[in-house]
Parts: C-alpha cells; sequence; structure tokens
C-alpha cells in the first residue's frame, strides 16, 4: 500500500487554481424576478479581522475568488472548529431562498451498505477541500459575491453554504466514477469507500481509483484518508467483513441524553435514535409513546408510559447488535408480526454459525387499517415487508416467510375477496417463498 501511494503521491498534493475542462460546473438558476439580497457587513474582533484578512489572500492567490462588482454582496461571519480554529462562513440565506432547488440524487445511504456483502477490506478517501475543487458557470460567479471589510469578491470555485453545492458535487463524483460504482467503489458526496474481498483485489481497486482521481485532477487529503482497513468508520456506522454496527459515541449520546421537556426535545432525540432504528426489533412498538408527543396537536407530557418508552429505547439501542451484509448466496428468512397498532419484521440470513439479522423493521399500522382484524393485519404485514425488502427477495433464491397466523392458507380458499385483498395477493404471488407456522410466543 505505501508503494502504491508513494506512486500517486501527486494525488495528496495540496489544490490550487482551477480545472476549465471538467464535465461538471455549479450553476445557479434564480427564481423569476429575483432581486439581489442586500447584507450587512458583520462587525469582528481583531483576532477575526486578522484570520479574515489572512484567508482572502489564500484565496486569492489558489485563483478561487476574485475581485467583484457584483450587485450581490452576501454577508460573512466565522464559527469555531472543535480544533478552536476559526472557519470564514458566508451567510447565503437570502440568496439559497431565491434559489431553484436541483432535484439531483443523492445515494440512500441504506443502499449504499448493502453493496458491500462480502468485502473484507476498506479504503476510504476524502479530498482536500472538496467543493473548492468544482468551477462555478462563469454567467453564475457573480451571484456568490461577499463583501468583507477588505473588500468584494466573489467565487471562482463553489463555495460551502449553496443550497444546491452537494448534489453538484455528488454528480460530479458519479460522472467521474460511474463504472465503478456498485462494484468497487461507493460514493456519498466526499467521502469515497473502495470495497474489495480480498488484499490483492484491494491493492487494484484502489491504484484504478487513484489513477481516476490523478487523471480528473481530483486532490485527497492523505491525512484524513484511511487504507486496506477491516474496520473502519463510513456514514455514521462500522463497517467489518462481520457486518454494521453504530458508532459508539453516538449510541452513547443517545444513552447520556436527558429526560426530555417539550416537544422540540422530543424530535431531537426521535431524530438521532430513528437513523438507527434498522438495528433494534419492533422499534416503532418501543417508541411508540415518543411519536405520539413529536405531534403538535397532542399536548405534552412526558409522562409514566413515554418515560418507560425513552428508557427501553436506550436499552435497546444500547444492546443493538451487529447487522449482517445482505449475501444472496445465503438462506434467508423474514419473520413477520402484525398486531394492534404496531407490524414488526426482521430479514435474516443463515451463516456458519447460524441465522444473523440483516435488518429490523417496523412502522405503525395505517390508521385505515387499525379495526382489520388478525388476519388481515398479518397479510398487511407481509405486503408491507416484501415492497421494504423488495431488492432482496424478488427474484432470489427460495426463502422462509415465519408467522404465527399465515393468512394465505385462509384468502387462498376464498371465493370471493375484497379489492384491497386482492391487489395484495396479487402483490404477493410474484415472490417465492415456503410460510412457515410458528406459534405466537415463539415469533
Amino acid at each position: 500500500i505505501s508503494h502504491l501511494l508513494d506512486e500517486y503521491r501527486d494525488v495528496f498534493e495540496a489544490p490550487t487554481g482551477t480545472v476549465s475542462d471538467r464535465p461538471i460546473r455549479h450553476g445557479i438558476t434564480l427564481e423569476a424576478g429575483a432581486v439581489p439580497p442586500r447584507g450587512c457587513i458583520y462587525r469582528m474582533s481583531e483576532e477575526e479581522l486578522e484570520v479574515l484578512r489572512a484567508q482572502l489572500n489564500d484565496l486569492l492567490d489558489k485563483g478561487w475568488i476574485r475581485p467583484s462588482c457584483s450587485p450581490y454582496g452576501a454577508p460573512v461571519l466565522f464559527v469555531r472548529k472543535k480544533n478552536k480554529d476559526l472557519r470564514l462562513c458566508i451567510d447565503y440565506r437570502k440568496l439559497n431562498a431565491q434559489n431553484i432547488k436541483n432535484v439531483g440524487p443523492l445515494p440512500r445511504i441504506d443502499d449504499l451498505f448493502e453493496r458491500l456483502g462480502g468485502a473484507t477490506y476498506f479504503s476510504k478517501l476524502d479530498l482536500k477541500s472538496c467543493y473548492h475543487q468544482i468551477e462555478i458557470q462563469p454567467q453564475d460567479r457573480y451571484k456568490t459575491a461577499f463583501k468583507t471589510r477588505y473588500g468584494h469578491f466573489e467565487w471562482v470555485v463553489m463555495p460551502f453554504g449553496l443550497t444546491n453545492a452537494p448534489v453538484t458535487f455528488q454528480a460530479a463524483m458519479t460522472t467521474e466514477f460511474r463504472d465503478l460504482l456498485d462494484r468497487s467503489v461507493l460514493i456519498y458526496l466526499d467521502d469515497i469507500l473502495v470495497y474489495s474481498r480480498t488484499l490483492d483485489e484491494h491493492i487494484t481497486h484502489l491504484r484504478a481509483v487513484l489513477n481516476r482521481l490523478r487523471l480528473a485532477k481530483y486532490k485527497a487529503n492523505r491525512d484524513k484518508c484511511e487504507f486496506a482497513k477491516q474496520e473502519l468508520e463510513y456514514l455514521g456506522h462500522y463497517v467489518t467483513p462481520e457486518g454494521i454496527r453504530p458508532l459508539a459515541d453516538k449510541i452513547q449520546a443517545i444513552v447520556d441524553w436527558p429526560e426530555r421537556r417539550c416537544t422540540t426535545d422530543v424530535r431531537s432525540f426521535m431524530g438521532l435514535a430513528g437513523y438507527y432504528q434498522r438495528f433494534v426489533e419492533s422499534y416503532s412498538k418501543v417508541a411508540a409513546h415518543l411519536s405520539r408527543l413529536q405531534s403538535p396537536k397532542v399536548p405534552f407530557e412526558f409522562d409514566d408510559a413515554a418515560r418507560g418508552a425513552f428508557t427501553t429505547l436506550k436499552a435497546a439501542m444500547q444492546a443493538a447488535p451487529a447487522l449482517r451484509i445482505y449475501d444472496p448466496t445465503l438462506p434467508t428468512q423474514v419473520t413477520t408480526d402484525g398486531s394492534g397498532y404496531g407490524i414488526g419484521a426482521v430479514l435474516e440470513q443463515c451463516h456458519e454459525d447460524g441465522w444473523h439479522p440483516v435488518e429490523y423493521f417496523s412502522q405503525k399500522v395505517p390508521l385505515v387499517n387499525t379495526l382489520d382484524d388478525a388476519r388481515k393485519k398479518e397479510l398487511l404485514a407481509l405486503v408491507t415487508v416484501l415492497k421494504r425488502w423488495r431488492h432482496f427477495l424478488l427474484g432470489r433464491r427460495r426463502f422462509k416467510w415465519n408467522t404465527d397466523n399465515n393468512p394465505l392458507t385462509f384468502y387462498k380458499t376464498q371465493d370471493t375477496v375484497t379489492s384491497t385483498i386482492g391487489r395484495w395477493m396479487y402483490y404477493i404471488d410474484q415472490f417465492d417463498f415456503d410460510p412457515c407456522h410458528i406459534p405466537g410466543p415463539a415469533n
């Protein structure tokens, strides 16, 4: 690996200037009738003014900004980073409010993880000043203008803070690596993950990525890259050959979260917990009393039921198992439970040491179905998880469906069924599976 990195040392040089021949540039399209917004110059301390002067000089030297006479002029401010350094920020809120939002796609994080089955070696590459390596369309540069104590400037390259910048950067990366995506490379914004089954294969894949960066003249930050690891952090999870698991510090943050005092507090807690809900069995049931408190129509009362859900959810997060990555060659089973006001399911696969979960899923029963009988709710649970895991189950090897109340036996013997049941049965017939009855207490 060291020899390979030395061979591509130019890829890890600091970026300067612009690359004008890249296929993707950032454009700024404004709503009809938009008027250039005005902003004031924020007052700064002596320390901030010193840093401002130094950063402006650096950006001018690199050719990333230039003096401007634009009618636009966003204000600038500083925020303190974790290491106590000052980061220059430009307040583009008024410009962003006029900007037509780009509908370009960002990949689903769970889809990315599902590609890692069988991989044992991982490398993660981080691009240096990633947004600044993308040019802005020449006709749109004046819209990025910002004003400071030391002059009026506009960006030649894409700055942080513009509403469509993440989508533009994702499009640029997708364009450069399209033929490698989902084969040996995953990309989410500036996080490039290279994955392989063997070390020799990994070196080959890594060479292809570094060569692509060299040809496209992108620069990576070697200090923030990780190479040929069997465990690393990616998108808020630990990625390993055995599967994925939540980051320990994120789970600790959930465990240490103080008791909620208002609706906003509950929403913040549920936002973090919900990111890891695939690791928790029957998440929606466990969190039901907290979910109810997120509604503005419900008076906020953190009662014993909510407090119990809060404690139980913390404990469930602490005990969250590592989830295996789906492997289409392994035996698969789906276990569902549709009862009361919730649907729960788990997708599992059989490895050499037994069955292991791939993903947990749960949700509240839709209001229109709350009065349905147990048989119909169980059928609803099956349809729901077949839609959820369609990409795993449709057209694959036969899987097993575990249930404590097999509704198919009943509905297939009926001469007529409702239109809803008919649609569900039609959808279910696409899948190849064996129903298996498990008594209620064991399910």
